[in-house]
């Protein structure tokens, strides 16, 4: 189990903002609370892998407290060519695949939000159990390397406080999914921004607005939110399942989409909300409403009150509309039996997206952003292209390598 950051570590002072920089060329300690950084989660690269490339992912991590850090990674190598996947913490995607020729080095920056559970001295964010482990809630921020040969050849860390932070809170389908096959849109979208945009993923499989709320989760959202930051709120999912006095779409939902509002609002923040996204039932070559009354709510609410709302809900019935009954089933995980390593049974989940549908999702959010005219759109990546859930990316492109963390059971909610 990974440890945690105490509320001694949380002052610590990380090298008094200075940037720490790290020659990934030569060998590199295996990571310990004695140096506070190193090659973690899996074993350590040896000297003759450096020298000749990589052909498998390695973990690099550094002992931070709390907040937003600039990561700066220079790829590439003078001996050999290289082909580089960035993510960070619970995979989160970062870079995609990219090549680098013999002798080409290329530098990249982002700003990766670390966090820990820790709010105060009497209070912190009430975890769940399968979240104990998870590289995002930990004392350290923790960078992968994957592709074909991933080659790295510096890396530099700095905390970051200029840059707008967009936090996200929701369910399984928000979340930073930590093992393959199983993904979310929320890991997907820091893909798309410059350093000049954090994103800081608070949602966990299987919450409600109202446990998210009772879990200490905005708290934790506040106790870091900067005037002029944004909180992005998906749910309902989990919610209609909600059973008990004033419970359902109208009372209690409701009730607490505007406790969001009021107190993201009294930090000067930005309230977005997002309808949930379909789940895959067809009928007739057409998607049907499981969600009852949930969507329409949070519409009301967000009229009310002026919040704007992005139609995920909408362009998640376009997409898999789209792509139609059996070919939808390439956006979520639907596996037969032995595609992975230790799969010994079929996964048919029409709830859950794989990282293809969530990389698709991720784009519907983006050009939802761009639809309200949000200010931190000036932040898109150059290679930004608009997207319409009607025209999908090709599926047969997508290449995802995979984290060498793989489970099988479902995440929590459906």
């Amino acid at each position: 189990m990974r440890k945690f950051f105490l509320a001694t570590a949380l002052v610590a002072c990380f090298s008094c903002a200075n940037a720490q920089t790290y020659d990934m060329t030569v060998p590199q300690p295996s990571y310990s609370d004695a140096t506070g950084y190193g090659w973690d989660v899996v074993e350590a690269p040896t000297a003759k892998e450096l020298k000749a490339g990589l052909s498998r992912p390695v973990f690099f991590s550094v002992k931070v407290p709390d907040g937003n850090y600039k990561v700066t990674v220079t790829i590439g190598s003078k001996k050999h060519k290289g082909n580089t996947v960035v993510r960070a913490e619970n995979r989160r995607l970062l870079l995609e695949e990219t090549a680098t020729r013999k002798g080409q080095q290329l530098t990249f920056s982002f700003v990766v939000n670390k966090r820990s559970p820790y709010i105060s001295d009497k209070m912190s964010v009430k975890l769940k159990e399968r979240e104990r482990d998870y590289l995002n809630w930990d004392d350290r921020l923790t960078l992968e390397f994957n592709g074909q040969m991933p080659t790295v050849t510096s890396v530099s860390v700095e905390p970051d406080n200029t840059a707008i932070t967009l936090f996200l809170c929701g369910n399984s389908t928000v979340v930073d999914q930590s093992r393959e096959p199983w993904a979310s849109w929320g890991q997907m979208i820091p893909r798309w921004f410059d350093d000049g945009v954090a994103i800081s993923n608070h949602a966990e499989s299987g919450l409600t607005a109202g446990s998210f709320l009772a879990g200490n989760r905005l708290d934790k959202i506040l106790a870091s939110m900067k005037p002029g930051d944004y909180v992005f709120c998906e749910f309902g999912h989990n919610d209609q399942k909600e059973k008990g006095a004033g419970s359902g779409a109208w009372y209690n939902f409701s009730y607490n989409l505007k406790k969001f509002i009021d107190l993201v609002r009294q930090k000067k923040g930005h309230i977005v909300f997002l309808t949930p996204t379909q789940r895959r039932k067809f009928e007739n070559g057409k998607i049907q409403e499981t969600h009852g009354d949930y969507p329409d709510a949070m519409r009301a609410v967000a009229r009310r009150e002026n919040v704007p709302v992005i139609e995920l809900h909408d362009m998640t019935r376009t997409f898999f509309e789209t792509l139609g009954e059996e070919n939808s089933k390439r956006a979520l995980v639907h596996y037969p039996a032995g595609t992975f390593q230790g799969q010994d049974k079929e996964l048919a989940d029409n709830t859950h997206f794989n990282t293809w549908g969530a990389y698709e999702v991720a784009k519907m959010v983006v050009m939802g952003m761009k639809q309200h005219n949000m200010p931190f759109v000036s932040h898109l990546r150059s290679d930004w292209k608009d997207f319409a859930p009607e025209s999908p990316d090709d599926f047969n492109a997508w290449n995802w390598y995979l984290a060498p963390i793989f489970e099988t059971t479902k995440p929590d909610g459906n």
